[in-house]
């Protein structure tokens, strides 16, 4: 059995605790059965942490964080913290940690799965087989630029003021990992900025042109304007395989991307940071439904996106390929038995809460190890 590996994990807020207490199910079924072992610490941030200590984060959850392996996150937020001054809202859990752990590359995948086809908004036609990696910048551009805040003009007029700025190291590395990743998947990159109208977009796509042609001669490189990749990802998404965008961009165009799949409640994220002397890389893994307060402690929470990211953090951080794809068919199977919970039900399909959708994929992991 490999030895120990470090893991935080951090609940948060809403349906967060929720959906990480089936995810921890299957982290004790891959010791029970000497599969992997696991040191577990868990934390507060968000919300839970701001009522217990007064802060999003705190110090000692930082530092718990760099010294693990691989950080499992849920969600924040909600609204008994939404009058919170803005340096305190609980998603300043969430930047605080990418920031200080150097978590630089977003992964957001959009897979449709066979079983969930007539979940999308998109036509069957449309939607079958997509498979989408979108790699976000995540510490750089218009949500940590310099100069920012709000100012009062001498006329008594408010102004605020955010800044999209990045540096060609920022650029290359987040490229590298999305040519990285295309090698092992259909060897196509599609760069997404607006080149056309912001001189760090022209930047963006010089930087990425030159690195392509340099290093990564053997992937496919294309260029977008994020106006159109947005028309695109409805139009045609299949066209995709990676895309590697900045911050803003990113964030925008993976929310879309996700609703082509049906639901937030079935995707993952990763974010990576640099990797050391020993290959060791700070991460973080996270499903990107948020907290959902409106369904929070009702038990009708998809604990799959959850679900999806441990496969992602055993994938990424730990190296546990098979153990990582056992994980992701054991989720698709008890989608094709039908099981939904409420925010992917079908016509004909059978309605269950987040303790019988986790339960269902404990049986199916038991079956497919067997």
């Amino acid at each position: 059995m490999p030895a120990n590996k470090k893991l935080l994990m951090l609940p948060g807020d809403g349906i967060g605790p929720e959906v990480m207490r089936e995810v921890s199910h299957i982290l004790e079924w891959l010791d029970r059965r000497r599969i992997a072992s696991f040191d577990i610490g868990q934390g507060l941030v968000g919300g839970a942490s701001i009522d217990a200590t007064g802060l999003p984060i705190t110090p000692d959850v930082v530092d718990r964080a760099k010294n693990s392996d691989a950080v499992l996150f849920g969600a924040v937020g909600g609204p008994k913290w939404d009058k919170m001054g803005f340096d305190l809202r609980p998603e300043i859990a969430i930047l605080t940690l990418r920031r200080e752990l150097g978590l630089f590359a977003n992964l957001r995948p959009a897979t449709v799965l066979d079983p969930l086809i007539e979940a999308s908004t998109l036509k069957p036609d449309i939607v079958r087989g997509l498979d989408i990696m979108i790699v976000r910048e995540a510490t750089g551009g218009i949500y940590f630029g310099e100069p920012r805040g709000i100012e009062t003009l001498p006329d008594g007029q408010k102004r605020g003021i955010n800044t999209e700025v990045y540096t060609t190291s920022e650029i290359e590395r987040v490229a590298r990992v999305a040519f990285d990743l295309a090698r092992q998947r259909q060897g196509r990159v599609c760069s997404v900025e607006k080149a056309n109208v912001m001189e760090s977009g022209l930047l963006w796509r010089q930087t990425v042109t030159a690195l392509g042609a340099a290093e990564y001669p053997d992937v496919a490189l294309s260029h977008m304007y994020a106006d159109n990749c947005a028309m695109q990802l409805v139009r045609n998404p299949r066209q995709f395989d990676v895309i590697v965008t900045g911050n803003l961009f990113g964030d925008l165009l993976s929310d879309l991307a996700s609703m082509c799949t049906g639901s937030l409640g079935m995707l993952p994220s990763a974010t990576l940071g640099a990797p050391d002397s020993s290959g060791r890389r700070l991460s973080l893994y996270e499903p990107i439904h948020g907290s959902a307060p409106d369904i929070a402690g009702q038990g009708i929470a998809n604990p799959l996106a959850q679900t999806f990211s441990l496969a992602m953090l055993l994938r990424y951080s730990f190296d546990m390929k098979e153990e990582a794809a056992l994980v992701e068919q054991a989720c698709l199977a008890v989608l094709e038995q039908g099981l939904r919970t409420a925010d992917i039900m079908q016509e004909g399909k059978t309605r269950v809460t987040t303790m019988e959708m986790g339960a269902a994929v404990m049986r199916e992991l038991e079956r497919l190890a067997a």
